[in-house]
């Protein structure tokens, strides 16, 4: 009996389909089509965007499957996703609906205003954010900007792409692929005024479980007759997920903040010691900018990277490490050749710590940037210092071991900030242990499970690192035993710079299922 009612029951897709067979082109072009895009172009304060009848979203990804055969994307690349969000009334009925998410086209684009190459536009007349291929070097910054995971970095071409609402079939008067293929009419394109979405945005009104809609103003339309619960959630909120561990970016930021430290320390060192603390300086930040190169899929565009500089932090520090290049090659060879030296030490040694300080802290600013909670000011400023502070002091401590002087000070100062920096890591860690899911629990139980190996990795090597250079009055003389403490602690230093990047909870708009 249910196989024979089966047969005969008509889907959303099939009505679809059925219709579709009947109509001529002309009607099913006015019928489907016309009727799901706005007549007249934007005003002033106007724009596109996307609107979306929850009630009429079925799930059945006709929308992501058009826009990726229409747009020839890549396997796993997708411009739109659908994903859950779930609940239940204070009556105890239960509440499951499917979403179907692509780019917001954001009144105040967190990918425009993050690119250090201008790579993406905001159309004055329609509002669209396009993607400049052209333009793009790959830096994957935009990735980390947007808040709702709509840039995808494609490794095959190097550079990050996304949607553009098809852009070009609208200024033929047709609608966007997912438009035209969702068979209930539950996407559609809509005018709305950009001033209404920044008040929308203010009293934080968009789809509920997604992000925060102040940070960029989304200009996308969730709407439904139904009322929401209020307990609502993602379906994949409980969802545990590594992300990108960003190697090359591990390396340099490690290596830059080691380099900016020698060269601070260099400025109080004993002049038998400058020339040491420099040329280390010099290798270690040619090691950490090399690095930096690799993570681009179109490296020989980098030189653009000045473009920005107005509003992206990536370009800042781009152009910051730059500067600090040229002045640490000038006041290595100056100290090595015994040239300039009242220039060196007055003026150009000061300097060369300050742009170099300003970079790191522009580092700190890229991430604490993208709003994530486990990238905040104060937790990232304190991992980035802290590494500047103790790898830079546990070489001088190795180097000053060749003279057999005792640098208390020195030591006391590596001592507290190693205990400080692993201190910020279990009150991380016992996070683990709150009563709602947020998104610092979550970057507490990655690293208590999916990153255990690392985490326990991490502890194990600092302490060893303290063990080691407890010592150091007695093992003044042992250069091995000290180098060894030192790679210990440069090691420890890299594994939490890759729990950084792979524990990070990034926002997203609702998934699916929890598994």
């Amino acid at each position: 009996m249910l196989l024979k009612k089966q047969s005969v029951l008509q889907t959303p897709v099939g009505t679809f389909s059925e219709e579709y067979k009947t109509e001529d082109s002309q009607a099913r072009e006015a019928k489907f089509y016309k009727r799901l895009i706005p007549l007249s172009k934007p005003n002033i304060d106007e724009q596109y965007a996307f609107k979306v009848d929850l009630d009429k979203c079925t799930g059945c990804k006709a929308c992501v499957s058009a826009c990726h055969n229409l747009n020839g994307l890549e396997s796993n690349e997708t411009w739109r996703d659908v994903g859950t969000i779930h609940g239940a009334y204070s009556t105890g009925e239960s509440y499951t609906q499917t979403v179907t998410t692509a780019c917001h086209h954001c009144a105040d684009p967190g990918c425009l205003n993050g690119c250090p190459v201008l790579a993406y536009e905001k159309d004055e007349t329609t509002g669209i954010v396009r993607h400049l291929d052209d333009q793009c070097i790959g830096c994957q910054y935009c990735v980390l900007k947007c808040p709702y995971d709509v840039p995808k970095y494609s490794k095959s071409l190097g550079i990050v792409r996304k949607c553009d609402m098809c852009h070009s079939r609208l200024s033929e008067g047709e609608a966007p692929a997912c438009v035209q293929a969702c068979p209930t009419e539950a996407i559609s394109i809509t005018i709305v005024n950009t001033q209404d979405s920044k008040s929308s945005a203010a009293r934080e009104t968009f789809l509920p479980t997604a992000p925060k809609p102040s940070y960029t103003i989304p200009t996308t339309q969730y709407v439904s007759n139904r009322t929401l619960p209020e307990n609502i959630e993602a379906g994949d909120t409980h969802t545990l997920k590594t992300e990108e561990g960003h190697f090359p970016l591990v390396l340099m930021l490690v290596l830059t903040q080691l380099s900016v430290g020698l060269f601070g320390i260099s400025i109080f060192a004993d002049p038998s010691l400058k020339n040491g603390l420099n040329t280390s300086g010099f290798i270690f930040l040619v090691l950490g900018l090399f690095a930096s190169v690799t993570h681009l899929g179109r490296p020989l565009g980098a030189w653009r990277s000045f473009l920005g500089l107005r509003r992206s932090w990536l370009s800042r520090e781009i152009v910051l490490f730059g500067a600090f290049f040229k002045l640490t090659a000038a006041q290595t060879a100056f100290v090595y050749f015994g040239i300039y030296s009242d220039f060196t030490n007055t003026i150009l040694a000061p300097t060369t710590f300050f742009v170099g300080l300003l970079g790191v802290i522009s580092s700190v600013m890229i991430y604490h940037d993208t709003r994530r909670p486990f990238w905040t000011f104060p937790i990232t400023a304190s991992k980035f210092l802290g590494s500047t502070t103790i790898l830079s002091l546990a070489l001088f401590a190795v180097l000053s071991a060749k003279l057999e002087s005792k640098p208390e000070s020195v030591m006391t100062a590596l001592f507290v900030v190693i205990l400080f920096k692993l201190l910020i890591d279990c009150i991380t860690l016992l996070q683990a242990k709150a009563k709602t899911t947020s998104p610092i629990k979550k970057t507490a139980l990655l690293m208590l499970k999916h990153l255990k190996l690392s985490t326990i990795s991490r502890f194990s090597l600092s302490l060893l690192s303290l063990f080691l250079f407890s010592f150091f009055d007695s093992l003044i003389a042992n250069i091995p035993v000290l180098t060894l403490a030192f790679i210990c602690l440069l090691t420890s230093e890299i594994i939490e710079r890759s729990i950084f990047f792979r524990a990070v909870v990034a926002p997203k708009m609702p998934g699916g299922a929890s598994t």
